[in-house]
């Protein structure tokens, strides 16, 4: 029998992620590769949505040698990446510069976020021994790193394996950890709660634009996007539910465009979801293994509202039709 498309692609994903992932990784991928074969249908697919007139297909503006865990860009245009196998900060000060390591190894990282004052805080734990025993061993630290010399310290410890990194308007810090249920909180004045609130298989975080709710993606089992609201933490509320043939898209990294509507990557089903109201559609698809999004920031460089895509096959795109044409350059 002619193998169907859904057995090809999670074939063709399994042998690129066999040549990437970290052996301590390897059966977990495997099992997830192998459910994408066993199940009857194509992952979730959400309905296309409205796509700017002249947008273009995505365009490759940077590479790394390595698994693209996250992004983000800075006032000044220039994007910040971290690199899972090597476990370094990257610097690439426009599309179409070579990257520049700007730390060595600082530990399996994950999450990154640029603050008000230039400064990048980094994730670290973000493997499968910390993911694992994150919830009940929080040991992870989240560091602080100097955009211009690399130099590291450490910003607070105590939390879970950290995958996904969100800064509120006030300062205060939001984490997450893929193998737990944990969601890790730092204040302004530094005072660490590894289990502030709980969602089952957080990854992606965001903070919505006035500060009041936490946005958090859960990617397996059940995938599906949550509202956490500051002022009950205890009372996380399903917001968006994907169809129970999305159980193996694997949504992953969240940021939210110009309106503060979320969009999410994706692993399996190669879609980048948008939320609008109360359900989710497709800005693109093709983008396979996609880790984390991010909107340029800059008048020049990275440049305001164009969307970009990290992926674990290394390559940083930006996806035109994701672009939100209303944003303005960063103070």
């Amino acid at each position: 029998m002619r193998p169907t498309r859904t057995v090809r692609t999670a074939s063709r994903l399994l042998r690129g992620l066999r040549r990437r992932v970290r052996p301590a990784l390897v059966p977990v991928v495997a099992l997830v590769a192998a459910a994408g074969v066993l199940a009857p249908g194509p992952a979730y697919a959400a309905p296309p949505c409205a796509a700017p007139a002249a947008a273009g297909p995505p365009v490759e503006v940077a590479r790394l040698p390595d698994w693209v865990e996250s992004i983000a860009v800075d006032a000044r245009g220039r994007m910040f990446a971290t690199a899972y196998y090597t476990g370094r900060v990257h610097r690439i000060d426009s599309p179409g510069s070579a990257p520049v390591a700007l730390t060595g190894s600082i530990g399996a990282n994950g999450g990154i976020v640029v603050r008000p004052d230039g400064k990048l805080l980094v994730g670290t734990g973000n493997d499968l021994a910390h993911s694992l025993t994150g919830d009940l061993f929080p040991r992870s630290e989240l560091l602080l790193v100097d955009p211009e010399s690399g130099a590291v310290s450490t910003y607070a410890s105590g939390l879970g394996g950290i995958d996904g990194v969100a800064l509120a308007p006030d300062g205060t810090v939001y984490t997450t950890t893929l193998g737990g249920r944990n969601i890790g909180r730092v204040t302004p004045d530094g005072r660490v709660d590894p289990a502030w609130a709980r969602v089952p298989q957080p990854n992606g975080i965001a903070v919505s634009p006035d500060g009041s709710q936490v946005y958090v993606v859960q990617t397996t089992l059940a995938p599906g996007l949550y509202r956490i609201p500051v002022s009950d933490p205890d009372h996380p509320r399903r917001w968006i539910s994907t169809a129970p043939s999305d159980a193996l898209a694997l949504p992953d990294g969240l940021t939210l465009d110009g309106g503060g509507r979320p969009l999410i990557s994706t692993h399996a089903s190669g879609q980048i979801w948008r939320a609008e109201g109360d359900s989710l559609c497709a800005v693109a698809s093709g983008l396979h293994l996609s880790t984390q999004l991010t909107h340029g920031r800059g008048d020049t460089g990275f440049a305001a509202g164009r969307l970009y895509r990290a992926g674990v096959d290394g390559r940083i795109l930006e996806v035109p039709a994701g672009a939100d044409p209303a944003a303005r350059p960063a103070p």
